[in-house]
């Protein structure tokens, strides 16, 4: 149970892509205020492999890694395309994220403008450099509760300008 998260329509694409490829995922809205609110209940579910194009990519942009990590687990190829721009952040998004996953044991091909991953991938653990990205260093910790071995993450300072609370938040979710 994820409380008082942001429903901002460029923020729930992520979950409907989520529940497009067999996410069990419930949304459940709280009273309007300026920003649209609720609670978001995750249960465990087996998910299909998903395709990201272009005109998908402005609503997930900043998840794409994250997205990317949860395609080692989906069943089936995941493709992501469209996303060319992602070249062009605090990192090299695409370069670091194939990079990322191979380093943990995972299958993943590096596009010009995306990435294919292959899923249904047990997680070995390993060493993540960062790049100085605070997304990468958290999609690395995150991969940390997924994989038989540890996640070593060089860089996960970065997160402190963005997310300060991430790692202890992380840490609550490790022990449940």
């Amino acid at each position: 149970l994820l409380r008082k998260m942001s429903l901002n329509p460029t923020r729930i694409a992520f979950i409907k892509l989520l529940r497009s490829c067999g996410a069990d995922i419930d949304i459940i809205p709280q009273t309007k205020s300026l920003e649209p609110m609720g609670d978001v209940v995750v249960r465990s579910s087996v998910l299909r492999h998903f395709q990201i194009s272009g005109r998908q990519v402005p609503g997930l942009i900043d998840e794409i890694p994250l997205l990317a990590l949860i395609a080692t687990q989906a069943k089936g190829k995941t493709v992501i395309r469209g996303a060319k721009e992602l070249r062009y952040k605090e990192s090299d998004r695409i370069s670091a994220t194939v990079e990322m996953l191979r380093s943990l044991g995972a299958e993943a091909e590096e596009l010009e403008d995306g990435m294919i991953i292959r899923g249904d991938t047990v997680l070995r653990g390993g060493r993540v450099d960062a790049r100085g990205d605070h997304r990468i260093a958290m999609t690395a910790s995150i991969a940390g509760l997924l994989s038989r071995g540890p996640v070593e993450v060089h860089g996960w300072s970065s997160v402190e300008i963005s997310y300060p609370n991430f790692y202890s938040i992380l840490e609550r979710i490790g022990r449940s």
